[in-house]
């Protein structure tokens, strides 16, 4: 069984989906060697409870993945905690409320390129420079190589062609060309120390002892790739939902309260990420399944969001949903960190869009294409229309 939508269902995965809550809600794929999850109730279990499920998903029994130093996505507490701890305050709600001004100001940078254009592609022009260049300030790199960050995450992130999860060699050149880059960095920083994230790292400690080279180098690594993918589409889909829906797309230009709202909905009719992997610490039994100590598991975020079950008329796009506990940052202690920041730079980002252009619509002569990847739900371009 085969837990994975194909390429062809990349843009709509939800029938795929809608099919396996029914009919394969807990499965296990032979080939990959993996339990698929599908069921609101039941992802939500397995990205909560740590005690019983892990994010050290490389180090699981059955895993040919090479191993890698645990990071915020893979480790689990004590070091977990311990790891968070670290990056907290650069992401604490006092910081990401500081950073409004400077959102602000590159949105408008961004947004004054495309005026007096009828036509914009919006991922390259917009969704893509806005986040990438926010984390490359956090993080003190320059930010005129955001068009490499792309290609990294791009590279990382695709599943196209005969994916196997088990064999990766492509992965493995992307991280050696980002170790690479950020190898230099660090070096200059340990000469040069600065305000930034990369010098609050090295000067960090744990138990007394700074961080290697390599703990060094996974960081910076997550929080690049971590710090723009979600925003990337999270502004992607809400443009593109709302183009989908266009009397909501007035609804919301009328009246502009509606955006914070309109961006949970978007997270969860469109969530960004698509799955999370775990492993199981202990035997235990998940519906009518029993997983075994080491049996690696992906829980899919994108089909728990869409769960009849859980969400009256699920597969509609309502922007005043309430409640609407989706589950598209994550729960629990992997909760993401860069929810706020996600959340604040779609915000800014979406409200001066609208303020912006009185027409969007998308040209509906260029077909859409996804990301190439079922781990992320959006598009590569989003060509658009535009009257100011």
């Amino acid at each position: 069984m085969k837990l994975f939508p194909n390429s062809k269902q990349y843009l709509n995965p939800y029938p795929f989906f809608k099919k396996m809550r029914c009919d394969y809600p807990i499965v296990y794929d032979d080939s990959q060697q993996v339990w698929g999850i599908y069921r609101y109730e039941d992802v939500n279990r397995v990205i909560t409870d740590y005690k019983i499920f892990s994010s050290d998903f490389a180090q699981s029994n059955n895993s040919q993945l090479e191993p890698r130093p645990k990071t915020l996505l893979t480790s689990d507490p004590p070091i977990h905690k311990n790891l968070r701890n670290l990056v907290f305050k650069a992401f604490s709600p006092k910081v990401i409320q500081d950073m409004e001004p400077r959102i602000a100001q590159i949105v408008n940078e961004l947004i004054n390129n495309m005026k007096n254009k009828s036509q914009i592609e919006l991922i390259q022009d917009f969704a893509a420079p806005l986040p990438t260049i926010v984390i490359a300030e956090m993080l003190g790199i320059p930010t005129e190589d955001r068009g490499m960050f792309k290609n990294w995450a791009d590279k990382l992130l695709s599943t196209e062609g005969e994916f196997n999860l088990n064999n990766r060699p492509d992965r493995q050149t992307v991280l050696e060309e980002m170790n690479q880059y950020f190898r230099q960095i660090i070096k200059q920083r340990r000469i040069h120390m600065g305000a930034d994230l990369i010098s609050a790292l090295i000067r960090a400690e744990i138990d007394g002892e700074r961080l290697s080279e390599i703990e060094l180098l996974s960081f910076c690594e997550i929080l690049l790739l971590a710090g723009h993918i979600t925003t990337v589409n999270l502004i992607g889909n809400a443009i593109w939902s709302f183009t989908e829906h266009p009397q909501i797309l007035e609804q919301i230009r009328c009246n502009q309260t509606l955006i914070p709202s309109a961006i949970e909905e978007v997270l969860r009719y469109k969530s960004p990420i698509q799955l999370v992997a775990r492993v199981a610490k202990q035997d235990v039994k998940i519906g009518d399944q029993m997983l075994k100590e080491g049996d690696r598991i992906l829980a899919w975020i994108g089909s728990a969001n869409h769960d009849e079950n859980q969400f009256e008329n699920a597969n509609q796009f309502c922007v005043n949903r309430n409640p609407n506990p989706h589950i598209a940052f994550g729960h629990g202690i992997h909760f993401c960190l860069g929810a706020p920041l996600a959340r604040l730079e779609t915000r800014i980002g979406l409200t001066s869009l609208l303020n912006t252009f009185s027409h969007i619509q998308r040209n509906p002569t260029i077909t859409l294409e996804s990301t190439g990847s079922f781990l992320i739900y959006g598009l590569k371009h989003l060509h658009l229309e535009v009257e100011q």
